[in-house]
């Protein structure tokens, strides 16, 4: 839990920064962007579940 409240807080300050600077933020769109960390997510656990199925 204390891992995910660092990336919040980190998250939140890279924001103000970038946005202090009119920069564009360095995140892809709400949608595409959360659909990628799922699909990264899901790949692991089924790169996990092919190793333990393998190693029976």
């Amino acid at each position: 839990m204390k891992e995910t409240l660092l990336a919040l807080v980190t998250g939140i300050i890279v924001g103000v920064i970038f946005s202090f600077f009119k920069l564009p933020l360095p995140a892809p769109n709400v949608l595409p962007g959360i659909a990628g960390i799922i699909g990264i997510y899901l790949g692991g656990r089924f790169f996990e579940y092919i190793i333990k199925i393998m190693g029976k």
